[in-house]
């Protein structure tokens, strides 16, 4: 549940975050609502048929036509490996922001205690527990910040039924930053791995993964407020980093430190995140523990000597990443909604409700547009 949450909340999530609600101001907040709303339509579904079939995405692919699960984990992978260079900058920045350390220093840093949570002999324990302590730590920081800056709450609450302006490309930039990628599978492979899976684990399953877009959102709506205080209050936001812009103007030098470790704890869970579930894609259920944790810290240390090299993942690479993101989700999600469907012999027999399934399909058209929207970053890169 944290796994997926953390994974979310990156470095990319804050900067997007802080650049819409500069933009749409208390409008805002009815993005936030139906982003979530899809959110939670799309990984029940996931979880639910990865849960139940007790086979990761990528097995339940090949099992419903050949090859398309590794297809899936191709996309995972590269998508993963290029955005885990840009997380591992995240912590330099965060690290900078916190103590003034320098970013290469800091991301190599952040990148080799990334490592050790997974060289630890007890790798699923530290896994768990550091993303909860880290993951509670940004949320208790970014409401500290929500209160003092003293957004205006009666207009974010009319606005999140009656918005003053509404953003479709927002909402499902939201949903693919929430969802998109590997972050959906983030928490449905780590459920596989601690052993929470079949038809007797059905409801264990839905309230994971319910909660966990919740985490995700509960963090999106403080950061929001904490930086719809400072905008309402007429404070101009330095362009170049709108989020610590918003925080040193709320709490001042307290604020930027703050914003620091928030920084390098989402940009820090977000490279473990992303390892463990990448790593997921590309090995077998039956693979030992041992073996997954090693090629984990193999894909970790070599993104971070690519961050050393070149010191951010280049604007090319990521809009390339981006587009595997946009497609990941459609092709992952339709595999998934087949076998709910049509494989219940994968499902151990389990009867898929129907309601589920029909808000599954409807979420899935939107994950369509997702696609489409990645896709035509493609062509930009190209032109």
């Amino acid at each position: 549940m944290f796994l997926m949450a953390t994974s979310a909340i990156g470095p990319g999530f804050i900067t997007q975050t802080a650049a819409f609600t500069v933009q749409l101001g208390a409008a805002f907040a009815f993005a936030i609502l139906v982003s979530i709303l899809v959110d939670i339509a799309v990984q029940t579904n996931v979880w639910r048929v990865i849960g139940v079939s007790g086979m990761r995405a990528q097995e339940l692919g090949n099992k419903v036509l050949p090859g398309i699960g590794w297809f899936l984990a191709g996309l995972v992978f590269l998508g993963g490996l290029v955005f885990n260079i840009g997380n591992i900058a995240g912590t330099g920045l965060g690290t900078n922001a916190m103590m003034g350390l320098d970013p290469k220093l800091g991301g190599a840093i952040s990148a080799v205690i990334a490592i050790l949570i997974f060289l630890s002999k007890r790798a699923g324990v530290a896994l768990d527990k550091i993303v909860v302590i880290l993951g509670a730590l940004m949320i208790l920081m970014t409401l500290y910040v929500a209160i003092v800056s003293a957004p205006p709450l009666g207009e974010a609450l009319r606005n999140t039924v009656m918005p003053e302006k509404v953003d479709f490309l927002v909402i499902t930039t939201l949903i693919g930053g929430t969802i998109g990628g590997y972050i959906t599978y983030a928490g449905a492979h780590r459920l596989l791995d601690s052993g929470a899976t079949g038809v007797e684990h059905v409801q264990e399953i839905t309230r994971s993964s319910i909660v966990g877009i919740l985490v995700t959102c509960v963090m999106r709506v403080l950061l929001f407020l904490a930086i719809l205080g400072v905008v309402a209050g007429g404070v101009a936001l330095a362009n170049n980093n709108l989020a610590a812009s918003a925080f040193e103007a709320a709490a001042g030098q307290i604020g930027l430190r703050m914003f620091g470790v928030i920084l390098w704890a989402a940009s820090v869970t977000s490279v473990i995140g992303a390892a463990y579930t990448s790593v997921s894609f590309i090995t077998k259920s039956s693979t030992p523990e041992r073996t997954r944790n090693l090629i984990t810290v193999g894909f970790i240390a070599f993104c971070a000597v690519a961050y050393l090299l070149i010191g951010q993942a280049p604007q090319q690479l990521l809009i390339f990443a981006g587009a595997f993101n946009g497609l990941i989700l459609p092709v992952g999600f339709a595999v998934l909604l087949w076998v709910a469907w049509r494989r219940r012999d994968l499902m151990q027999g389990y009867a898929y409700p129907k309601w589920l399934l029909i808000i599954g399909v409807l979420a899935w058209l939107l994950t369509l547009f997702l696609g489409w929207n990645s896709l035509v970053g493609l062509t930009k890169l190209w032109a």
